[in-house]
């Protein structure tokens, strides 16, 4: 089937009700609809393993399965039964259920480094509350985020320093400052710039590259000597680079750091953990002001800390990280192959860590281009790849792996017509894929 033929008429029906009633049409703006070509965005019937449905009935290997977070594949039926267990004995109760501390326990032996833990349902809940936690312990107003990685929060602490800052005071933006990735001199030149101010440095620990040789333990040092908070941001990186994520491969330990994403193979669960001196604030055994840190309603649900612990058995017990840098090796030398045989090697690149691979798509003159994204999606999905990323699962087999690289080499073949001719237009049928973060629809 080719990109003309595919067509979507179901899933355009849906999308179409999804924006009635849900703005941008997905409760997440990375799966909005237009970070896909246009009429071809998948509405997805169910998924498992590495495979999903949409409702028009196409079969899709998937990458980047719930935007990272579902790395041992759909319905896992570990992760499901222990699920399953836990519906049946009741989900949430007036006061803490025996399964928090089970998964507190387990937790914390999964992540050595850190003395406690406060569970939560999303993200950007656990790495506001670290930011609330390096404000309450240092006294300090200033918040210092990596400049080079793209998301830590839907907070006004952070979103007021994108592109999509609409509804955010400009006093609030003007206490979070940037530092760059890899460069502690620029790093501590803004502290000194604002000796005094900045109660925290916050950033993913590793990205799309490996962290130069000493940056993170010069981070450390950085970080004790102007008296600020480290924050590891491991969302991503937690499971996918170890069980015990950045901090337990490179041996840097942070104050305090963050998880999700892998953590529940798509159950709703993060985590907030660190040191026991700057946890407690949020607790009630300590005599200073209190400090209000995660407070959820369901943010212990019995189900979800299940799944934690049985994502967390599954990988010690069966080798998964390992397993999903081996498959993204794979993956990552297949796909640059294609590329390459079809002539567009220097244009369609993979990067990143093996665990958590990503492509770039650029242009006659190298320059990243989403014209040439729209149409690189619209070949792979009509091939039957859904790929906004290469994120590899563990679910993936050599069937998968080989018919991706199939429908890659047939998209590089287009891509290298459209090269030739110097315009991927005839190739997009419609507008281009756009950013998530854009100041204007």
């Amino acid at each position: 089937m080719n990109a003309e033929e595919l067509g979507l008429p179901r899933s355009r029906q849906a999308n179409e009700r999804l924006h009635a009633m849900v703005p941008g049409g997905a409760h997440t703006y990375a799966k909005g609809d237009d970070q896909y070509p246009e009429n071809l965005a998948p509405v997805i019937s169910h998924g498992r393993g590495a495979h999903v449905w949409d409702v028009d009935g196409n079969r899709y290997v998937e990458y980047g399965s719930g935007l990272r977070s579902v790395s041992l594949g759909h319905a896992h039926p570990r992760v499901t039964e222990a699920v399953r267990r836990e519906l049946d004995r009741g989900s949430n109760f007036v006061r803490p259920s025996i399964v928090e501390v089970e998964a507190a326990e387990r937790f914390l032996a999964t992540v050595p480094t850190a003395e406690m833990v406060k569970f939560a349902k999303n993200g950007s809940d656990a790495t506001t509350a670290a930011v609330r936690l390096a404000r309450a312990a240092t006294g300090r107003p200033r918040v210092a985020v990596c400049a080079d990685h793209p998301f830590f929060s839907v907070d006004d602490w952070f979103i007021g320093t994108t592109p999509m800052s609409a509804g955010i005071p400009a006093a609030t933006s003007e206490l979070t400052v940037a530092f760059p990735y890899g460069d502690l001199a620029a790093t501590e030149e803004l502290l000194a710039r604002h000796e005094g101010e900045v109660a925290c440095l916050i950033l993913e620990p590793a990205t799309h590259t490996e962290p130069p040789p000493g940056y993170l333990a010069g981070l450390r040092e950085l970080a004790d000597r102007h008296g600020c908070v480290l924050v590891f941001d491991e969302m991503i990186t937690g499971f996918r680079w170890s069980e015990a994520g950045a901090q337990g491969l490179y041996g840097v330990v942070p104050d305090l750091s963050t998880f999700g994403k892998a953590l529940g193979n798509g159950f709703a669960v993060a985590a907030l953990a660190g040191r026991r001196e700057l946890m407690e604030l949020g607790g009630l055994r300590h005599s200073g002001d209190r400090v209000f840190l995660l407070s959820t309603t369901h943010g212990a649900e019995t189900h979800a800390l299940a799944a934690a612990m049985a994502v967390q058995g599954t990988y010690a017990e069966e080798g998964v990280t390992a397993r999903l840098h081996a498959l993204g090796d794979r993956l990552a030398a297949g796909v640059r192959e294609a590329a390459a045989s079809m002539g567009v090697g220097d244009h369609l690149v993979v990067r990143g860590r093996a665990s958590n691979l990503v492509f770039a798509t650029l242009d006659e003159d190298g320059r990243p281009s989403q014209r040439y994204r729209t149409l690189f999606l619209r070949q792979l999905l009509a091939g039957g790849v859904l790929a906004p990323s290469f994120v590899v699962s563990s679910a993936l087999g050599d069937a998968d792996l080989g018919h991706t690289v199939d429908v890659v080499a047939q998209a590089c073949a287009v891509y290298r017509k459209a090269l030739d001719a110097a315009d991927p237009t005839p190739w997009m049928a419609g507008r281009p894929v756009k950013p998530v973060f854009r100041p204007l629809v």
